[in-house]
């Protein structure tokens, strides 16, 4: 397999450093790491390029972006790394393992959430159990087929033929374009989550706090549940 990593970004100027000192510690090396930026007015860009990574950039909107990082990719694989997510070092190993299964259509790693001095248990188990949760409630036919809600904090991967049959990301998703990968891809195969962490900051839950950062993680996934797609960025304000 080839392995392309896509970063979608906006204004990741802080996160970007940690990122691609760890993506310069994976064995084996991905074939390309390739940033779709959505018109960042800091050093996001100029970071990408001194790191080797090709750039590309496209209108805002993380859907758009994928959409766009897919069609341009080399890889016949791709991951979807957020800019404030750390990948183990065996990344594209597992990349590549989990996909030499036919039945599988869809792929994450598991994420734990820290911060600088932290890590928040509480809210990594919650994420965890959303995966379960989410579709039993809102999707129970996919549920019962074992299908799982993953999102963008758990480094999703998947074969690029397959995102293009589907029809990628619904491009007007600003958030939870994730939740409706899963949904879209059930119909290829299986969704899985496997027992690999990757790490992800805590900027959320430190501005907003534990029990209000999972409120609206809670409240974001309702409104997509029930179809309110036009209500669900306003609820998810941008952490930088």
């Amino acid at each position: 397999m080839s392995v392309t990593l896509l970063v979608p970004t906006l204004d990741e100027e802080r996160a970007l450093p940690a990122l691609a000192d760890a993506f310069a510690k994976l064995d084996p090396q991905p074939l390309e790491i390739l940033l779709v930026d959505g018109g960042s007015t800091d050093a996001t860009r100029d970071i990408a390029r001194a790191a080797g990574w090709r750039v590309l950039e496209e209108e805002r909107g993380r859907a758009l972006q994928i959409n766009r990082g897919v069609e341009e990719a080399a890889g016949d694989t791709i991951c979807v790394v957020h800019a404030d997510t750390l990948p183990p070092p065996d990344m594209v190993h597992v990349i590549e393992e989990t996909l030499a299964n036919e039945a599988i259509a869809l792929a994450s790693f598991t994420p734990v959430i820290r911060g600088a001095d932290k890590t928040r248990w509480g809210t990594t188990l919650h994420n965890w159990a959303k995966t379960w949760y989410a579709p039993l409630i809102t999707r129970p036919h996919l549920f019962f087929r074992g299908v799982r809600l993953l999102f963008g904090d758990h480094a999703m991967f998947f074969r690029r033929k397959d995102f293009l049959t589907i029809g990628g990301c619904t491009p007007g998703d600003a958030v939870m374009e994730e939740a409706d990968l899963c949904v879209k891809f059930a119909r290829l195969g299986r969704v899985k989550m496997v027992p690999r962490r990757v790490y992800t900051s805590d900027r959320r839950i430190a501005a907003w706090g534990p029990l209000k950062a999972n409120w609206i993680y809670f409240k974001v996934g309702i409104l997509w549940a029930f179809g309110l797609r036009h209500r669900m960025a306003e609820h998810y304000p941008d952490i930088r």
